[in-house]
Parts: C-alpha cells; structure tokens; sequence
C-alpha cells in the first residue's frame, strides 16, 4: 500500500487547465497603427471568448466526473478556436481518465505539435506515459518541462517525475527529484508525503520519520494512510510503544480505513 502515489494521483486528477493561448496571454501583436504591441484583454476576438467559456465549462464538468460532457464542451471551444492547445490537452486528459489511451495520446501529441514547449502539455503526457510504464519517455517529457525558463509549475512537475521514478523501482533519482521539489515547495503535503515514502523504501529511516511527522503535526492533513507510513517507519525502527501508540490513534480515528484493518491483522508489509 502506497500512500504517496496515491495521493498524487488524486491531485492530478483535479488539474484544471487555465487560460488560452493568445488569450490575456504575454506575446505581440501586429497589424496596429501603434505598432507592435504586449497583447490584452481588449485584443480578444469574439471566438476567444467563446473557446475561453467553453473551456472554463469543460473543465468544471472534468473535475466532476462528467467526461462524455466535458467532451462535448472542448468540442465547441474548438468550433470556436480549432488551434486551440489547452482543448488539446485538456481533451487528453478527459481520454485518459476514460481509459481512451489512443486518443489521450493523440490528444496530447496534438498540443505539442502546436507549441513543443507548452509545460501544461509536456507534464501531462509525461504523466500519461509514466501511467503506462513508458518510464523514459515519461521522464524525457518532465524534464523538458522542468528546463523551461519563467515555468512556475517546477515543483509540481519534479513531484510527478519523482513519483514515476519511484514507480519504476528507480528510488535514489526519485530522492532526488522530490528532494529538489521539496526545496521549492516545503509546505506541500503531497510532496513531503511521497518523500517519506521513498526514504522509507531506501531503509533511510530516521529522515523518513522526519518528513512524515512534519505532515502528521497538522491535524488538517493526518489521514490513515500518513499514520500508517509513520507507524510502519516506527516498526522499522524498532519503536514497539510508538507503533501501539500510532496503532491506537488510527483505530480511533479511521476504524474503517484499509490501513486500520491491516493493523488489526497484523499485515504491515501490503
């Protein structure tokens, strides 16, 4: 049982795509008698508007499950905007969630045929291909992301390829890159948790515990599957009083859990 992988993909699953290119966008623009010029809001077309409100809708009904839906909405963003890079790659991620593996990745391929450097597009097929066990390439289209100048989205991408790393059985590169997401990003629990993980399955265990007690000290984020990993790091460890302890904190509070039913039968290893 996996804890951090599996919070992962509970965040990727709600990744909203935001904004349009060219739409409120940084980049120039022609054909005025003021020359050159950073483009606005003002500079919007009627279909901007259109693809942008259809893509705000096909995102709200993705985030709900809603993917035959979600669908038809990119559908009409592109009847408005055919060339429209975040309907590709928002489609993309519509397929994958649909098991449409084919057209996820035709979807994602698509976007990057518009614009190669698009960190949105690249961490998404990243994401999709480490799904499928493609790990170089998934690692190949992270790091093309991560090396992009002004991207802010760094941490999250380095997470995901930390991630798929430690999917591959790759644990040292995954220290790594999840070492270097948590100095971007300290306070994300997703990053610290899926930290915890690898050094816990690098037997570095006192580092381990370090990373999970900062996550189990905030009582927001204490879960059955972060007492679980913080109670098998104290088993490992020797620590027969503070897993009875850890033991007992979960039953009380998750009793229904997984985790608190593999405590129960003793089954520390699933």
């Amino acid at each position: 049982m996996s804890i951090g992988w599996w919070q992962w993909r509970l965040c990727l699953a709600l990744t909203a795509v935001v904004g349009l290119a060219g739409c409120g966008a940084t980049g120039m623009t022609g054909g005025s008698t003021a020359g050159p010029q950073i483009r606005t809001e003002s500079d919007q077309t009627d279909n901007d508007r259109r693809a942008k409100v259809r893509l705000e809708l096909a995102e709200g009904y993705f985030s709900r499950g809603q993917y035959t839906t979600a669908l038809d909405e990119v559908k009409q963003a592109f009847a408005a905007k055919p060339e429209l890079i975040e309907g590709y790659n928002l489609r993309g991620l519509i397929y994958a969630a649909m098991g449409e593996d084919a057209l996820a990745e035709d979807s994602f391929r698509r976007a990057l045929a518009i614009n190669g450097r698009d960190a949105d597009a690249l961490h998404n097929y990243g994401w999709f291909l480490c799904q499928h066990q493609r790990w170089a390439a998934a690692t190949a289209q992270f790091d093309l992301a991560i090396a992009l100048p002004q991207y802010r989205g760094v941490s999250r991408t380095l997470l995901a390829k930390g991630v798929c790393q430690a999917r591959a059985g790759q644990w040292l590169e995954a220290e790594g890159s999840l070492l270097r997401a948590f100095e971007l990003d300290p306070t994300s629990p997703a990053v610290t948790v899926n930290l915890a993980e690898v050094l816990y399955r690098r037997e570095d265990l006192d580092r381990a515990r370090f990373y999970i007690r900062r996550v189990n000290s905030q009582a927001d984020l204490l879960s059955a599957q972060t007492l679980w990993l913080a109670l098998r790091i104290e088993r490992k460890l020797g620590n027969t009083q503070s897993v009875r302890e850890l033991g007992d904190q979960m039953l009380k509070r998750f009793p229904r859990s997984q985790e608190a039913l593999a405590f129960e039968n003793g089954r520390f290893d699933d």
